[in-house]
């Protein structure tokens, strides 16, 4: 299927028509997450002060929007795959938590604010992670309760990719890869499909779950190889943003990767072939759609937003 140039007028007046579609997705799933997190009121240990902190009031919302933009590509309504977007985030944003811990990447700043460790100390923030991660799959038990099958999916989907054969292991490898022998390609691709990658892709299949989509369909198979794609092309391109972009403008602390001798696609490729990279996985991306309308033209739109975002 042929794809605009990019630069090209259709390309920025699809670029407007995707960020006016960002907004008003970040806007719905802020309002639903806001409705699902406990309220703060009557807390005096803040806990769940400090959960509504981290996950409220920030963030791009990539996951849920992929999520919901799946369900429409695959013939479905977005609001049956809501509460999944929200799933997904509650995960994201409790990892982005214990990310920060001086455990880990040991950061002071997330979204533009101090990070949950630093606002309410470190044991909330160990346990803010805990009561995210939980409150996710009570979400999707809860919220697709009338229909067992595809709740049961759902959690499947999502625990798979949240542990040990996904987003946590993958964070493990991450920490461990400055002291490893292997600095290939292939050992940071396998790195990040774990850590970044897992997750976008449960966004992606969660998505096209709720529209009724199976487990080895063709689509099913479109939808896994494009989600694969942008799951490497989203950490590529947030490679290059900590070589790029400003403090402020990322909302975290930028330039940290070079100086934990991280493992990185900057590192091992340079700054060009990083992007020829990001921009290749794109492509791929766009291709996984050939077989997909009109209906999955925000699905390739995403795809060319997460490789150019500048934050």
């Amino acid at each position: 299927m042929d794809r605009p140039a990019p630069g090209g007028e259709d390309s920025a007046l699809m670029s407007a028509a995707l960020r006016t579609e960002l907004k008003a997705i970040q806007a719905t799933v802020e309002a639903e997450l806001d409705r699902l997190l406990p309220p703060a009121e009557g807390d005096a240990t803040r806990l769940r002060e400090a959960m509504r902190y981290s996950t409220l009031g920030g963030g791009k919302r990539v996951r849920p929007a992929l999520c919901l933009l799946s369900c429409a590509a695959a013939g479905g309504e977005r609001s049956r795959a809501l509460p999944a977007a929200c799933a997904l985030e509650m995960i994201h944003v409790y990892s982005l938590v214990h990310d920060d811990l001086p455990a880990m990447d040991d950061d002071d700043l997330r979204r533009g604010r101090p990070t949950c460790h630093k606002a309410y100390g470190e044991a909330t923030g160990i346990l803010v992670g805990d009561g995210l991660q939980a409150l996710a799959f009570e979400v999707l038990a809860r919220e697709y309760a009338s229909d067992p099958p595809l709740g049961l999916d759902l959690v499947g989907l999502l625990a798979q990719a949240a542990g040990a054969a996904g987003m946590v292991g993958g964070q493990a490898l991450d920490m461990a890869a400055p002291a490893l022998a292997d600095r290939s390609e292939a050992a940071l691709e396998a790195i990040h499909a774990q850590k970044t990658g897992a997750l976008l892709r449960a966004a992606v299949l969660m998505g096209a779950r709720c529209a009724g989509t199976t487990a080895g369909s063709p689509r099913w198979a479109s939808l896994d190889a494009y989600a694969r794609a942008v799951g490497l092309a989203f950490q590529v391109a947030d490679d290059i943003l900590d070589c790029t972009a400003t403090t402020e403008a990322l909302g975290k602390t930028a330039g940290k990767d070079q100086a934990q001798d991280k493992l990185t696609y900057v590192a091992l490729l340079g700054l060009e072939g990083a992007r020829a990279k990001a921009r290749s996985l794109e492509a791929a991306a766009g291709d996984a759609l050939a077989a997909f309308g009109p209906e999955a033209a925000p699905l390739r739109q995403l795809a060319h937003f997460v490789v150019s975002r500048t934050a």
